[in-house]
């Protein structure tokens, strides 16, 4: 889809196009633009009526109107303020956007941007319109013999009042593409069969993307992997007979010996649990259990086509998590990279075995804080559902800041976090009689727990873990949803402005 800025001058009704989408409300009030292209009296008769509500999300097609130079006049509710709710504007550009799936148009004209929401600015407007748009046109159907149709709109066109607001417009938008382009990367990583994305399929998309967006990479195969004495991931890979891999994407946008910014991203290309095996129903859906992963390819594309002035380093341990002769059985002791040893009491407690060896790598960066990001305990999902992802970090004051600034960064993106707590106290759920530390903790608070394991292998450097075991993707209708690359481009966009 293409996009642009449109400035709407109060001769809205002079606007060409195929369809024009504008907001009408509960109270039968007209936002400004909508009583302009209203000179014939037919929206308001249609609100009078009753064929619109107004509420959030309804809508309306009408034809032709009078003095109107668009084929089709979309009217989408927006609530009963006149001062937007967030949700209502969001909703609002959910529904115009599917109602166009159904349409003909192929350009058409978005003013929903022009109204007013509580406590938004017009940036906010133009790239949360945006990135409805890419959602609108995501379709996971890529390895359907016969795809469905393609979405039709073309061509879209955002809203503003004036000249000046086009120049500040055009930049969220810019913003707004590189995000949607990198959540949709993300979704479609995700929800490709794990029988396509491998941890090789992974490895070489790292290259590629490299090749695309003039990055370094490093795809470090089974042998590196030995050396550098990794056994708490290798623990995991060695039941699969597809071999792991090891990847490191480092952009170099900030100055050169910037401290980075390192993303960790858990990439279990299909957890079947390994010996420890999960129950049959909805196994399918752990092909998404690579979806840090998928948020770390993700981010790294974004970041990459802003250009943010900012040193990024992205680590993926890439690995399947099978039953075999080879595997990993529960009561087994392995030596991490950090030298700390591990007793894995159920194998399908596997993510952190993997991430733990990868945090340790994340060292030799000196970073600046170093976030990773799994699909990593169903605890996480009992504890905030799937509307929000977990957020862990230790508790003191360089902790503290950078839990803010994630939180912060959530709420701007709306791809929100909850700080969950991190306690010493928890840490004496996590003892083992034969080995440094179990895999497993004693029951309760399981993605505390988790993320209790993660901070061992942390402590020289500031961290926060995200559990988007709930976020990463819906079981109904099945797909991904790209989070929390927002978040972490927020994040990172949040910390080049500093």
């Amino acid at each position: 889809m293409d996009f642009s800025i449109k400035t709407l001058d109060p001769k809205a009704a002079s606007a060409k196009t195929a369809c024009i989408i504008c907001g009408v409300f509960e109270n039968r009030k007209l936002p400004a633009f909508t009583a302009a292209l209203d000179a014939g009296g037919h929206i308001a008769a249609a609100l009078k009526a009753g064929d619109i509500s107004g509420k959030a999300g309804s809508t309306l097609l009408l034809r032709k109107l009078d003095g109107v130079a668009a084929e089709r006049v979309l009217l989408v509710g927006l609530g009963a303020d006149e001062e937007v709710a967030e949700r209502d504007f969001l909703n609002a550009n959910e529904s115009a956007y599917k109602a166009l799936a159904n349409l003909g148009a192929a350009d058409a004209i978005n003013a929903l941007t022009l109204v007013d929401v509580k406590k938004r600015d017009l940036g906010w407007r133009i790239e949360s319109a945006t990135l409805a748009a890419f959602n609108a046109e995501y379709k996971p159907d890529f390895l359907k013999s016969k795809r469905e149709d393609a979405y039709p709109l073309k061509k879209l066109a955002l809203g503003v009042a004036s000249a000046k607001e086009a120049t500040l417009a055009k930049q969220h938008l810019a913003a707004a593409i590189a995000t949607g382009n990198g959540v949709n990367l993300a979704r479609e990583l995700a929800d490709l069969p794990g029988n396509v994305v491998t941890p090789t399929y992974l490895g070489n998309t790292a290259k590629k993307l490299a090749k695309d967006f003039k990055f370094d990479v490093e795809v470090l195969e089974r042998k590196q992997i030995e050396a550098l004495k990794m056994g708490s991931f290798l623990s995991v890979a060695n039941g699969s007979d597809e071999p792991p891999r090891f990847i490191v994407m480092k952009y170099n946008g900030g100055k050169a010996k910037e401290a980075p910014v390192v993303l960790v991203g858990k990439g279990i290309t299909f957890d079947t649990g390994g010996i420890s095996i999960k129950p049959a129903a909805n196994m399918d859906e752990m092909k998404y259990d690579m979806g840090g992963a998928a948020s770390v390819f993700g981010t790294m594309r974004t970041i990459v086509e802003m250009g943010l002035k900012l040193n990024v380093v992205g680590i993926v341990a890439a690995c399947e998590n099978m039953p075999s002769g080879r595997a990993t059985k529960p009561g087994d002791i392995f030596t991490s990279m950090s030298g700390q040893t591990v007793e894995v009491l159920n194998t399908d407690a596997e993510g952190r075995l993997i991430l733990c060896d990868a945090l340790t790598y994340a060292e030799r960066f000196n970073p600046a804080a170093v976030i990773d990001i799994a699909t990593l305990t169903g605890a996480c999902v009992v504890a905030l559902g799937h509307h929000t992802s977990g957020l862990f970090t230790r508790h003191d004051e360089a902790h503290d800041a950078l839990a803010d600034e994630i939180l912060a960064a959530g709420r701007q993106s709306g791809d929100v976090a909850w700080r969950m707590p991190v306690f010493d106290i928890y840490q004496d759920q996590l003892k083992s009689n034969f080995a440094d530390i179990p895999n497993m903790g004693t029951p309760g608070a399981g993605s505390i727990i988790a993320a209790c394991f993660l901070e061992r292998f942390t402590r020289k450097y500031t961290w926060a873990h995200l559990d988007i075991a709930g976020t990463a993707w819906r079981s109904s209708p099945k797909g991904a949803t790209g989070r929390p690359v927002g978040l972490l481009t927020q994040f990172l966009r949040q910390r080049t402005a500093k």
